[in-house]
């Protein structure tokens, strides 16, 4: 362990009322405001910053033309590290990787990652689809809602290839929200129950409103440096062990297994990458859009083998009285989902590695599994982040 390991000193989310964002606040101002709160947590200012990474934002057109221009100039930086990869929910896990090799690197020496949206204040989100150009052409014209017909392709072949069921989907959405509810900041907190979720709305089948991620607004700030510099400052470092990237597909239709996502790759280079086994983490936050993604994604990592995620989750084993601590802050399902979700991943693994979150904390959490998922189960990216 070097002195230019890439480590993680700060980490804050946007609160949120009801979903949106108070004031009335633009994606921009989401993120100042989050940056800055991340970077005082840390013991540094804006003029430390030398590294910035941040994605498409909800509520800019484009969403988020050139964004790192655009961020940079309104926070008035001037970074010689800049990275705009965007693919999806994902693209924050990846910003965490490239800004570890940047630091490692001695490209930056303070990475900044922001992210910013108003998708529910104003009404971005629909199921009409995107515009059949390009790959879409295949798609679009036949009427398919995205994203949730693409994931409910992926659940109904899970269905008819292992037996999964409706109540086994169900069983992740009541235990996110059995973690929603000990969070004060999660948007939706009312206990549910297995019927309950089977009772809510399809919206396409097999998948019904509570198997679906919240609209949301919200946004982010993670900041990095190196391990070195991390001993003068607030927060106790927390070491970015290991990455995985991947990605399967753009368009549903070319998905090579409906059942198996590019997780099985990024996992398992993040988890070699950092020399751990499965056994040895403690709190897990996977990308939950839907439920399915979440089942999906534990197969792939390997938690369980293929086809015995809903057996895995069965008993509420993913709640807080669970053995087995996943989205602890509520996820996407129940706690905030502002267009792209991966962000907030960071920030409650980190949180939870730092022992910040109260009623559900998960205690002596040190080593952290954060995974997102982009496009319509097309981009997957990995992180392990320790304690120590």
């Amino acid at each position: 362990m070097g002195n230019r390991d890439a480590v993680i000193v700060g980490a804050v989310d946007t609160p949120l009322v009801k979903g949106k964002v108070e004031g009335g606040l633009n994606p921009l101002q989401i993120q100042a405001l989050a940056a800055k709160r991340a970077l005082e947590d840390a013991g540094l200012g804006f003029g430390d910053v030398d590294g910035l990474l941040t994605a498409g934002s909800w509520g800019i057109p484009g969403p988020g033309l050139m964004m790192p221009l655009t961020v940079s100039d309104y926070l008035g930086i001037r970074p010689r590290f800049m990275d705009g990869t965007q693919i999806g929910g994902s693209s924050f896990e990846a910003h965490v990787a490239h800004a570890a090799l940047a630091i490692e690197a001695g490209y930056c020496e303070v990475a900044l990652i922001t992210y910013g949206s108003t998708q529910r204040s104003f009404r971005e989100r629909t199921l009409a689809g995107r515009d059949p150009v390009l790959t879409l052409q295949y798609e679009t014209p036949f009427g398919m809602p995205r994203p949730i017909g693409a994931y409910a392709m992926a659940a109904m072949r899970h269905m008819h290839d292992y037996g999964t069921t409706p109540e086994q989907l169900a069983e992740i959405a009541v235990a996110t929200r059995q973690w929603a509810a000990l969070n004060p900041a999660a948007t939706m907190r009312d206990p549910i129950t297995v019927e309950d979720v089977l009772a809510s709305q399809m919206i396409a089948s097999p998948l019904r409103l509570l198997d679906c991620c919240l609209v949301t607004d919200g946004g982010g700030a993670v900041v990095m440096t190196t391990a070195e510099r991390a001993r003068d400052l607030k927060k106790p470092p927390i070491h970015v062990r290991g990455y995985g990237e991947s990605m399967t597909h753009a368009s549903i239709s070319s998905m090579p297994d409906l059942t198996l996502t590019g997780a099985v790759e990024s996992g398992r280079r993040a988890m070699e990458m950092a020399g751990v086994s499965h056994d040895a983490i403690d709190v897990v936050e996977i990308y939950d859009s839907f439920t399915i993604t979440v089942l999906l994604t534990l197969e792939a990592l390997g938690f369980c083998g293929r086809g015995e995620g809903g057996d895995f989750v069965a008993g509420s084993r993913t709640g807080p009285e669970g053995d087995f601590p996943l989205n602890t802050n509520g996820g996407g399902l129940s706690y905030a989902h502002p267009g792209m979700y991966g962000l907030l991943l960071l920030v409650e693994a980190a949180q939870q590695l730092w022992g910040e979150c109260g009623e559900r904390q998960v205690p002596g959490a040190k080593i952290a599994l954060a995974h997102g998922t982009g496009g319509v189960l097309s981009s997957t990216v990995t992180c392990i982040l320790c304690r120590e």
